[in-house]
């Protein structure tokens, strides 16, 4: 009999302690993340609502909205029974929030048997601004002449802080730069390939709370035809050149073949590297005065010269030139344009060895074909300071400097940064102003 209790007094024992394990083994509330966690926000800002309980799975989920003492439901709902993790799009537009205070108040339980049955219980509250009035925008520059394939600058004011503003020029978009003033300014192109037509400038501003705004500016803008010039392309030159560009070349073909896939394929991803590196600028600019031109040089090509190559007297391809092709002696000594920072130093496919020097504002200079690189990525410049010598790696015939002026990874025309009054005019003054 005694050995009868004691078995059921064990049984009775292992199943209070099972009873309590099961009923404690749950006691952590669900966890909430809501994205953003706080800030300024409207209705076009996604609330992105994340709620996880990797023990017994969510169970009843509520999210209010709270101002000025009214509360308004945006979600009120039964997770599915075996729901770990759910995700809901909040949205805010519906319930017509004032400007102002906002609050949201999450609360989320779970299926756990802890606290009696009831579970447990999570509850937490994300404080916002609630904004639907877009930034103003005030345009301080007066003038601003532009000439396809150059370049100009627009300065202006926002009432309040922003995530994101610059200048929209067809699909291209130039970033605004604060600046101490409090100012913003906008280095911009009117790029050799756009119609006079699709020129049309907009300031555009978005704010913290998604809300944007766009304001034009008066401008004038100068058309301008570029020379149409022919390349003959020599089987001399063709067999010179192959050997450097065959391991970039994924089927290797004929010296022609090489030639053609360089002047296409490669010549568009190293446009498209040139895009990338001008996102690492100085957000102030770092320029003094004109830029130099290579000394005693004389102009072989010129910027934006729309190429037809022709071999064995047949069109086999085309291209357009976006730089200045200066030559004096071989392996010339090559300086700075401008003060700045090097941003690259190494071989970049047609333009061979080359050096990328960013001048701030998105303002870049390029050199290319060079023999020798005196300078590394990271190294401060100043005006005139050797940083190679000339050379024909890279897509060149002959030995020769490529001089290319890039603005926000748009190849511009170098003529209006060699000219003092231009610059004067037409950039420096309206910086100063500021």
């Amino acid at each position: 009999m005694k050995s009868i209790k004691k078995l059921f007094l064990i049984i009775l024992l292992g199943c209070l302690v099972a009873a309590a394990v099961y009923y404690f083994r749950d006691t952590e509330g669900p966890t909430v993340s809501l994205t953003p966690g706080g800030g300024p926000i409207s209705a076009k800002v996604p609330l992105s609502l994340n709620l996880t309980d990797a023990g017994s799975g969510l169970k009843q989920i509520e999210v209010t909205a709270i101002q000025n003492g009214n509360r308004m439901s945006l979600v009120s709902k039964q997770a599915p029974v075996g729901a770990k993790e759910i995700d809901i799009e909040l949205n805010l537009g519906s319930l017509k929030p004032k400007q102002g205070p906002l609050e949201i108040e999450v609360t989320a339980g779970d299926r756990s048997i802890y606290h009696i049955g009831k579970g447990n219980v999570s509850q937490q509250s994300f404080q916002f601004t609630y904004d639907t009035r877009p930034p103003i925008i005030s345009i301080l520059s007066k003038a601003h002449n532009f000439t396809k394939g150059g370049s100009g600058l627009v300065t202006y004011r926002l009432n309040e802080e922003v995530e994101k503003t610059g200048v929209q020029v067809g699909d291209k978009f130039f970033r605004g730069f604060l600046q101490d003033s409090g100012a913003y300014v906008a280095l911009i192109a009117y790029p050799y390939f756009m119609k006079e037509s699709e020129f049309i400038p907009r300031v555009v501003a978005v704010d913290l709370a998604g809300n944007e705004r766009q304001a034009g500016i008066y401008y004038r803008a100068n058309n301008k035809k570029f020379r149409q010039r022919t390349i003959n392309l020599s089987k001399n030159f063709l067999q010179q050149k192959a050997p450097e560009f065959e391991a970039m070349v994924p089927q290797p073909g004929d010296e022609l073949q090489t030639f053609l896939y360089v002047n296409s394929q490669i010549r568009k991803e190293n446009r498209a590297k040139m895009l990338e590196l001008s996102k690492n600028t100085a957000e102030m600019p770092l320029w003094q005065g004109r830029f130099l031109q290579m000394k005693n040089a004389s102009a072989l090509a010129q910027f934006a010269d729309y190429r037809s190559y022709y071999y064995e007297g047949k069109k086999v391809d085309n291209a357009v030139h976006l730089g200045y092709d200066m030559a004096s002696v071989a392996q010339a000594e090559l300086e700075a344009a401008n003060d700045g920072e090097v941003v690259w130093a190494e071989y970049l496919g047609i333009y061979g060895l080359c050096v990328v020097i960013d001048h701030g504002l998105g303002l870049q200079t390029l050199y290319a074909h060079m023999s020798q690189l005196d300078v590394m990525p990271g190294d401060m410049v100043t005006k005139g300071q050797k940083i190679g010598r000339s050379g024909a790696t890279g897509m060149a015939g002959g030995d020769h400097l490529h001089f290319g002026v890039f603005v926000s990874g748009i190849a511009v025309q170098p003529l209006e940064w060699w000219d003092r009054s231009w610059l004067k005019n037409n950039i420096d003054s309206k910086l100063e102003e500021l």
